[in-house]
């Protein structure tokens, strides 16, 4: 009788055991199904660099809570319009000068991140922080900055300084929230006509 028990106290621990584990597996692909569609592109590069799927997505859980504690907000109509000006400024300005007109992108962008709320630390840091809210255009302000970097030692051409302002607009206008500003005017129109 003793055997008997024994027999079916180990084969209910196995049994626990095993559906511990299943749980355990359907949360883990949870987490990772989560955390790729919320990073898509970003997810992938840093599994790259981490070398593996347990270390990427606790950086990203790590990202996550640090952005979680910021307090970003949008930005008024009225900077939104300032920022846009200044973007067209830097924009235009590329015709006599593309290093100043990168180098204004760059600046600008960090000026919106900072507007917005993010802290500014070293590119990384920012680049890793954008990422949680911006995962699809951070690829853009990485390319962008890399770019930037290279031209610092002139080792750039006019093409690829068009490419790294390209990629700071595609990163500029999603911290401005054009397509936000963009359909609240189109509504205003539609509600005023």
């Amino acid at each position: 009788m003793d055997k008997t028990i024994i027999i079916i106290v180990a084969a209910a621990l196995v049994a626990v055991a095993a559906i511990f584990a299943a749980v355990w597996m359907y949360l883990q692909k949870k987490q990772t199904e989560r955390l790729h569609s919320r990073f898509g592109p970003e997810y992938d590069r840093l599994a790259e660099v981490e070398g593996g799927r347990r270390r990427t997505e606790k950086t990203l859980n790590e990202r996550e809570k640090r952005v979680e504690k910021f307090n970003l907000f949008p930005l008024s109509p009225e900077n939104r319009d300032l920022f846009a000006r200044a973007w067209q400024q830097a924009q235009a300005g590329f015709v006599d000068d593309p290093r100043s007109a990168v180098a204004n992108a760059d600046r600008l962008v960090t000026e919106v991140m900072s507007a917005r709320g993010y802290p500014m630390g070293d590119f990384e840091q920012r680049a890793a922080d954008i990422s949680v809210d911006h995962p699809l255009v951070v690829k853009n302000y990485r390319v962008a900055h890399e770019i930037a970097l290279r031209d610092t030692g002139g080792e750039t051409s006019t093409d690829d300084l068009r490419t790294a302002l390209l990629h700071y607009r595609m990163l500029f206008e999603d911290l401005l929230e054009v397509q936000v500003a963009e359909s609240e005017k189109q509504n205003a129109t539609a509600v005023g006509a």
